[in-house]
């Protein structure tokens, strides 16, 4: 049976239009609309009245002529067509190949909104990624099946964390079967040029699904795309059994266009603008991740964020925070100084880095070293404070101390290359390295036999390299 054909749109409000007289129209259904010269685009239902369609227009509404224009309402949802296939290639907000590629033939369409876990069934996240950067396998590990995003300001280098992060990240259990959905919404052509150019330079793209919404195509796809790339992540991981590592950027444009279209739709605003939903429209995202069980696939999500103003009490992350476990908070200052990556550990904070830590799944001395790591730092920059303000000759020997270990911390710690791929095992032997530094009497946060192990025959090394320059 032909969808019904309409004639009777009668308003037309940015990426909005309103179709009058209809019959049997259903929420969130696909709308095809043709122009009067051929042309053909596509919308989906927003809002339903007694005879009232209010439909979204996917590629907006220039030039739609409102006496001319044809409208058909399909009678399904948006979808899309996946297979393991997908894996190394690239798709627009649509999710239509961009790449030059061949068209995909799918195994099944799957509907882009998914379906809610089961709370019941799902799995606690327990088991730890390797992202190759100590600031966060170190200080703040991600486990499989959480949602950690990062959040950023203008001009921090996000962008390069995040292409890094698809990169290198793994699981270090030794299951072969990791993939990365990346999804970019609202970024510009420069910006996808760089993510595309340094996956296929690097090989990342073999395992990795891209979805590129630009900053010129319509807001109202902005909304569309990390579904799309969600809905691919649920085939790959509960389907064909991946570890799936979705990467999110960035949130803040997907939140301004939700913003756009709730004021074309002329809906009551809430803070600073947003709707009333806002908090409800991210849940619906972010709670697509995590580990169901009886599957041996997973979903972890890596959001990125850049708060307006660096301001972490901004609706976007003030919102995230509350439903995600934790965030990475890059840091301005350290920006400034030149440290790549920029990660401030202090206010950063993995909710369930002690359950994806410890003998068996990193090495058993990492939750001690990671809390005397940041004990240790904090009380360097106190140090460091405290000399700026009374001058250096008011510090004891220990805060002296202190105070070049958290040098030492940003510069060896904290800093390290774009490509370059830390184990987690290195990473904890750096940290090793630097607590050296310290005086043993004032490493209290961890273990005397952890310190027998890794640190004394460190500092028997460094007393021997010392007497041999004497004697010489």
């Amino acid at each position: 049976m032909l969808p019904k054909e309409y004639r009777t749109v009668t308003n037309l409000s940015g990426p909005l239009m309103v179709v009058e007289k209809v019959n049997q129209v259903r929420y969130d259904e696909l709308v095809e609309i043709e122009l009067s010269g051929g042309e053909r685009r596509r919308g989906r239902v927003l809002e339903i009245t007694t005879d009232k369609a209010l439909v979204q227009v996917f590629e907006g509404t220039t030039g739609i002529d409102l006496e001319e224009t044809k409208v058909r309402f399909l009678g399904k949802v948006l979808t899309l067509p996946v297979t393991e296939q997908m894996l190394g290639r690239v798709f627009n907000g649509r999710g239509e190949p961009i790449d030059g590629g061949a068209q995909i033939i799918p195994k099944k369409r799957l509907d882009i909104n998914g379906y809610p876990m089961n709370p019941y069934s799902r799995d606690y996240p327990s088991e730890f990624i390797q992202t190759g950067i100590s600031t966060i396998d170190g200080m703040n590990p991600i486990v499989r099946g959480q949602k950690l995003p990062i959040f950023s300001g203008s001009g921090l280098p996000h962008n390069r964390i995040a292409a890094q992060v698809a990169r290198q990240s793994t699981v270090i259990s030794g299951h072969e079967a990791f993939a990365v959905v990346f999804v970019a919404m609202g970024i510009t052509f420069e910006e996808a040029s760089f993510f595309m150019e340094d996956f296929r330079r690097t090989g990342a793209i073999e395992r990795t699904v891209m979805f590129i919404n630009l900053a010129d195509d319509p807001a109202i796809e902005r909304l569309t795309t990390p579904r799309l790339g969600l809905t691919c992540a649920e085939y790959l991981a509960f389907e064909r059994d991946m570890h799936v590592l979705v990467i999110l950027t960035d949130m803040t444009n997907y939140c301004e266009a939700l913003r756009e279209i709730s004021a074309a739709r002329k809906e009551v605003p809430g803070r600073r603008g947003y709707p009333g939903y806002l908090y409800t429209d991210l849940a619906t995202l972010y709670e697509r991740a995590g580990r169901l069980r009886g599957k041996s696939g997973s979903i972890t999500q890596f959001p990125i964020l850049t708060m307006p103003e660096d301001d972490k009490t901004h609706p976007i992350p003030d919102l995230t925070g509350y439903i995600t476990e934790g965030q990475i908070i890059l840091s301005r200052g350290l920006h400034r100084k030149g440290i790549y990556p920029p990660v401030d550990v202090m206010p950063s904070l993995s909710r369930l880095k002690d359950k994806g830590i410890g003998k068996g799944k990193t090495r058993e001395d990492h939750a001690d070293l990671m809390n005397q790591l940041f004990a240790a730092y904090a009380r360097g920059k106190e140090a460091k404070e405290l000399a700026v303000i009374l001058g250096e000759g008011a510090l004891t020997e220990e805060d002296k101390a202190f105070a070049k270990f958290a040098d030492e911390f940003e510069n060896r710690y904290v800093r390290q290359g774009e490509y370059e791929n830390r184990t987690v095992e290195e990473t904890l032997e750096l940290g090793w390295d630097l607590l050296a530094i310290i005086p043993v009497k004032e490493l209290k946060r961890v273990r005397d036999a952890y310190i027998e192990k890794y640190l004394k025959p460190r500092l028997v090394k460094e007393e021997e390299a010392v007497t041999e320059t004497a004697a010489v």
